[in-house]
C-alpha cells in the first residue's frame, strides 16, 4: 500500500474509531459500575491490527485516545485509556500470531489486558492496590464485551479487504 494511501486510510479509520467511541459514551452500558462500556471503537482497532499492522493500530489507537481526550475528556481520562491501550495492544500483537488466537481471541484477551492496565493506572494514581479488587468483575465484563467485540471485527475483516 502506498504511504499516501496507508496515511489517509489510518485517519478515516481514527474518525471511524472517534464517533464509535463517543456515540458509545452516549449510551450507558452498565449502570452498577459506571464507565463499563462495550469498546466499539476497538472492532477498528483489530480490523486494522488484522488488515494493516501493528504500528497502523498503534496510530490509530493512540489518535483516537489523544482526539477523544481533547474533545470529550479530561488529562485523568487520557492516562487511563492510555495505560489501558498498552497493556492491551501489546497482548493484542504478543497474541495475534499465536494459533490458537482468532479476532475473537485476540480481542478478548485485549478487553482484558485493558482492564488490568487501566486498574494498575487507577493503583498507582490513588496510591492504593485495593481498586484491584474491581478487577474481579471488570476481568468477566470484559471478556464478553472482548467476544463481541472480536467476532464483529472478525466479520469485517474477512468481508473487507484493504489490499
Amino acid at each position: 500500500m502506498r504511504q499516501n494511501k496507508r496515511i489517509a486510510l489510518r485517519g478515516c479509520l481514527m474518525a471511524l474509531a472517534l464517533v464509535l467511541s463517543y456515540l458509545e459514551s452516549l449510551v450507558p452500558v452498565f449502570w452498577a459500575f459506571p464507565g463499563i462500556r462495550l469498546g466499539l471503537a476497538n472492532i477498528v482497532t483489530i480490523f486494522v491490527l488484522y488488515q494493516m499492522g501493528p504500528i497502523d493500530a498503534g496510530f490509530v489507537t493512540l489518535g483516537r485516545i489523544i482526539l477523544s481526550m481533547l474533545l470529550f475528556g479530561n488529562v485523568t481520562t487520557l492516562i487511563y485509556s492510555l495505560v489501558g491501550a498498552v497493556f492491551s495492544m501489546t497482548a493484542m500483537i504478543l497474541a495475534k500470531p499465536l494459533k490458537p488466537f482468532s479476532a475473537m481471541g485476540v480481542s478478548i484477551l485485549g478487553g482484558s489486558f485493558h482492564n488490568i492496565g487501566q486498574c494498575v493506572a487507577a493503583a498507582f494514581l490513588l496510591k492504593s492496590g485495593s481498586v484491584m479488587s474491581i478487577l474481579a468483575v471488570l476481568l468477566p465484563v470484559g471478556a464478553v464485551a472482548g467476544a463481541v467485540i472480536g467476532f464483529l471485527a472478525g466479520v469485517l475483516i474477512r468481508r473487507i479487504p484493504l489490499e
